[in-house]
């Protein structure tokens, strides 16, 4: 089970990756950080993805109450990922579970013309799933 730099180190091997990070949304605070930055400073990207992460989970709109789980479904974080597309690139932001209550996400930055955006987020959900938090 990869800890967080293993894991950054493991998204950037994608095809097309600029940069990924591991951050915590209550916070805003990057955890680890690999590659690039859209910004050229991790800690504003960081900052930045923090407030979108933070929307997708706490408001209703995206966020679908507990009692209208799908059956089988894991209990958890509501939302699994966020993609936002630029003209040049995806940024797609991965929710992290943990055992204990957690409010971290893998974000990871691709190059729209190199990268694979349905390979991202099945690699990102396997990652994100493995990662041990330290």
């Amino acid at each position: 089970m990869p800890g967080i730099d293993e894991c950054l180190l493991e998204a950037m091997a994608l095809p097309g990756a600029r940069g990924a990070a591991l951050v915590d949304w209550s916070s805003g605070l990057a955890l680890g950080t690999a590659g690039d930055s859209p910004v050229g400073d991790h800690e504003t990207t960081a900052a930045e993805t923090a407030e979108l992460a933070r929307a997708a989970a706490e408001y209703e709109s995206f966020a679908q109450p507990a009692s209208d789980s799908i059956p089988g479904d894991p209990a958890g974080q509501p939302v699994e990922d966020l993609i936002v597309t630029t003209r040049t690139g995806y940024h797609v932001l991965r929710f992290v579970e943990t055992s204990f209550d957690s409010s971290v996400f893998l974000h990871l930055w691709l190059d729209r013309a190199e990268g694979n955006l349905a390979l991202a987020r099945h690699r990102l959900r396997v990652l994100a799933e493995g990662l041990v938090l330290r």
